[in-house]
């Protein structure tokens, strides 16, 4: 059992510090990043309160009618 917890955090601090795979947003078209790159704008917040950076061409149309 010590064996299986050890690997178990072991295996979540590694999904922690790997760089690469950024956490998705808004239906897996944006990333959460401390702050959006020239090409993109900001939509949502995040869970982990970052912002969601999404493609101009990806934002949702959110016009009232």
């Amino acid at each position: 059992m010590r064996t299986f917890l050890l690997t178990l955090a072991v295996l979540l601090l590694l999904f922690q510090v790997i760089p690469g795979s950024p956490e998705r947003c808004w239906n897996q078209r944006g990333a959460c990043r401390e702050k959006c790159i020239k090409s993109e704008i900001f939509f949502v917040f995040c869970v982990s309160g970052k912002v969601c950076c999404v493609k101009p061409k990806d934002k949702p149309n959110l016009s009232q009618k």
